[in-house]
């Protein structure tokens, strides 16, 4: 697997929440868990990130255990820190203590480096209305999309 196979995306995020801001972090692994990453056996599903302390941390990623870890294997969900500089940190602090923003990972993926880099994004939470209006337009689209290759 090269290294831009591994591309580990959350779309339940794009359909919950409108994305505002986008921001690439380094993350702070183990050995163990960079192995499972390249794998691809890595989820965003239910993932979110807080800001404490000045360091910004993705709370409930999961990341399978290596097959091959032994004894110095890590645990699926922990908490990771983020790698982002002093003034995205503080845009992060101030974007998220708005009422109705939250940051949300967006997509997991390995760099030409051999790093693995999340992609993070302030959101808004959509309403229900703003959800059916998406799933409308995507089935408009796929309609299209028939009618034009017949």
């Amino acid at each position: 697997m090269k290294a831009s196979d591994v591309n580990i995306k959350n779309r339940r995020a794009t359909f919950d929440y409108e994305i505002t801001d986008r921001y690439t972090a380094g993350i702070v692994l183990t050995g163990t868990e960079i192995k499972s990453i390249r794998a691809g056996k890595a989820s965003l599903s239910d993932t979110y990130c807080l800001v404490e302390n000045g360091e910004v941390w993705v709370k409930g990623m999961y990341v399978a255990e290596y097959f091959y870890g032994s004894y110095n294997n890590h645990v699926a969900r922990r908490d990771r820190k983020l790698l982002l500089t002093e003034r995205e940190i503080r845009k992060l602090e101030k974007d998220s203590s708005d009422p109705g923003y939250t940051i949300v990972p967006l997509r997991l993926f390995i760099n030409d480096k051999g790093l693995a880099k999340l992609v993070i994004g302030v959101a808004r939470g959509k309403k229900q209305y703003d959800k059916r209006q998406a799933i409308r337009e995507r089935e408009d689209k796929r309609n299209l999309d028939r009618l034009m290759k017949k």
